[in-house]
């Protein structure tokens, strides 16, 4: 029976078209899953999407549309990404899955019945971006240490998970599994920036927006978006809380724990500490490694939609080929500090390592096999010095490949990879074979030379399935050879796995060099193309108003500050709602002609402003004492307040 392989990416937010750094994640665990293949182990790939949380309720808003239509086309767009850059997960979850759903009330469910959660009142900062919670202490300048964002005071009646009830358990867990979070400075960062300092109890609910998983014993509650997302990597094996570990699922005994989760360094937190702590709290083992995957940054700047600097997976690929873009990710990773990228990074190391190092060698190589033996592989005849230094090179990339790939060190391994093609395309220029061709009694020496040049070729290819896995199957397929797997290669001795008499294909172009100028200058022209695309949604001219008029007249419009206890449809009125308002001194009654854009769930709880003093109306027989304030005449957007604003206040 073959080992076992459970690995994940991060799954990611639904809130935005994922860049190249936010791409590079699944792109690299892609890279690990069919390396572990490849080694012969069966694996489970698993990557999805983040739907819930108070940033995406807020998108939607800001779009006129309800939230699940809001993350059903991100999340397809994400998934779209992720099939584009040739990743092949096994599952891809959705924390919208009702599955999904319900499992996080059983989990929250069971947490508060086992008295690991309590209601209180949570006050404190919060970063609505990241989903998170900082101390004051974390956030001295009032900005979020992860992002950098301006954070906001949030007041609310919120549940807390005990996390300083199992902080000792996972410092001693960390202690004896030295190798649990990796990089090693990682390691440090949680430890003494966290578990040291002093674990807190953590929010793991919000009563302040809708647009998340209820608590299905208290439905004023939605449950921490990171409690949720967190829990997607046993959901998606079928996990139940209300079993025990040996009453689980064959599927999920299969693979639980799992082998890596593979996450960008910004939420380590959340995977090395409050996830681990929700596992113990369900008796379950924890994950066998967390590796926290730096940034990719662009140049030296992170890359930020406002300033201009933001690359997408998808565009690049249009102009390098997908294999091109995957081979810029994982070799401009270093393990541990963070990468860079710039539109010339990557012309230069398309044309350097692909165009010529790779390309050329493979297509001058199966040329010269056509030209002087006709596409029938030689005999190879005795060996010299030459030879065995490319047999030794190919055995030392594929050590140091198996090294590196079992460390995570994915950038190192692939430069093993090139450095090898180097040295086969070295070899060329030390044998000659245009030379040897002309001479009959070397032809023994040029089947030999090119037999060596072909296997070499063929162990590159196979070493490079993991990394460029559609060009390294095209060559193969050139090749017309069966011996793709790891098992044919190995030392030096194992060098001549190609059956000599056998016919190899025609070579085509692998990579076609790109000229920089040209390059350069579509980018740019695209960059102002999406400029001005962005620019046209904006209103090109001041639009058409009321008569101008005067304070007096304004200060006639009593303008208060209100929250929705309660709404429902008006029977057989399509576009009303009613709502009942509390303004703090009283509560009215409005209707308002809002159903099309808004449910009734979308707006309890939600804080707005309304027309106090508009004379009362009656509206398919509902009787209406005000009105609601609102943007938009073809999508209508109600003007929602903070959480902390005073009901009944005047708005001026």
């Amino acid at each position: 029976m073959s080992e076992k392989f459970y690995l994940t990416t991060a799954i990611a937010y639904a809130s935005r078209k994922p860049h190249f750094g936010n791409t590079y994640e699944v792109i690299m665990t892609d890279a690990v899953a069919r390396y572990q293949r490849a080694c012969g182990r069966e694996v489970f790939f698993c990557t999805g999407t983040d739907e819930h949380g108070q940033k995406i309720e807020e998108l939607a808003d800001a779009e006129g549309i309800r939230p699940q239509a809001y993350v059903d086309r991100v999340s397809g767009e994400i998934r779209g990404i992720w099939d584009l850059m040739n990743s092949s997960y096994d599952y891809f979850i959705r924390t919208t899955d009702p599955q999904h759903v319900r499992t996080v009330q059983k989990i929250f469910r069971r947490f508060y019945e086992q008295g690991d959660i309590y209601k209180s009142q949570y006050e404190g900062w919060y970063c609505t971006p990241c989903e998170s919670f900082f101390t004051a202490t974390q956030a001295a300048d009032g900005k979020c240490p992860d992002c950098g964002r301006p954070l906001t005071q949030a007041k609310e009646e919120a549940y807390f998970f005990r996390m300083s009830k199992y902080a000792d358990r996972l410092m001693e867990y960390i202690d004896a599994h030295p190798d649990f979070i990796q990089p090693e400075l990682r390691k440090k960062e949680m430890v003494n920036n966290f578990l040291k300092a002093g674990l807190q109890d953590l929010c793991v609910s919000r009563s302040s927006f809708r647009w998340g998983i209820p608590v299905d014993f208290d439905d004023r509650h939605v449950i921490y978006v990171w409690l949720d997302a967190l829990s997607n990597y046993i959901t998606a094996l079928g996990y139940d809380p209300d079993k025990s570990y040996e009453e689980q699922s064959e599927q999920f005994r299969k693979w639980w724990p799992a082998d890596v989760h593979i996450i960008g360094k910004d939420i380590l937190r959340f995977h090395t500490i409050y996830w681990p702590i929700f596992l113990m709290a369900l008796g379950l083992p924890l994950p066998k490694k967390v590796f926290g995957h730096p940034w990719f940054n662009f140049g030296t700047d992170k890359m930020s939609k406002s300033k201009g600097n933001v690359i997408y997976a998808d565009q690049l690929a249009q102009h390098f080929t997908v294999d091109g873009v995957r081979y810029y990710a994982l070799s401009e990773m270093p393990y541990a500090a963070d990468g860079s990228i710039t539109f010339e990074s990557v012309i230069k190391r398309y044309n350097t390592d692909l165009v010529n190092n790779l390309g050329n060698l493979v297509k001058r190589t199966l040329d010269m096999e056509k030209k002087y033996f006709g596409q029938i592989i030689p005999s190879p005849g005795a060996e010299e010095g030459t030879d065995r230094e490319l047999k030794e090179a190919c055995a030392a990339a594929y050590a140091n490949l198996r090294a590196c790939m079992d460390g995570y060190r994915v950038s190192d391994a692939l430069g093993g990879v090139f450095e090898m093609l180097s040295r086969a395309n070295k070899y060329i220029d030390e044998t000659t074979p245009w030379v040897l061709a002309k001479d009959e009694a070397q032809r023994a020496r040029l089947g030999t030379v090119l037999y060596n040049l072909m296997e070499a070729i063929r162990w590159g290819a196979v070493m490079l399935r993991p990394f460029i896995p559609a060009t390294a199957e095209e060559i193969l397929s050139e090749l017309a050879t069966g011996q793709t797997g790891f098992d044919s290669l190995g030392d030096a001795g194992c060098f001549g796995a190609l059956e000599p008499g056998s016919r190899v294909g025609d070579s085509r172009v692998l990579f076609a060099r790109v000229d920089e100028e040209k390059e350069l200058a579509a980018f740019a022209a695209e960059r102002q193309a999406a400029l001005e695309a962005e620019a046209k949604e904006q209103p090109a001219e001041r639009p058409e108003g009321c008569a101008m008029i005067g304070i007096d007249d304004f200060m006639k419009v009593e303008l208060r500050t209100a929250k929705v206890v309660a709404c429902e449809p008006v029977p057989k009125a399509k576009k009303l709602l009613r709502l009942q308002l509390d303004l703090g001194y009283e509560r009215r009654q409005v209707v308002s002609g809002i159903a099309k854009w808004y449910r009734p769930e979308d707006l309890i709880g939600r804080k707005l402003i309304v027309v106090a003093n508009l004379k009362p109306a009656t509206l398919c027989g509902v009787e209406s004492n005000g009105m609601v304030l609102a943007s938009g005449e073809d999508t209508v957007r109600v003007v929602f307040l903070a959480d902390d604003t005073p009901l009944g206040e005047r708005v001026r």
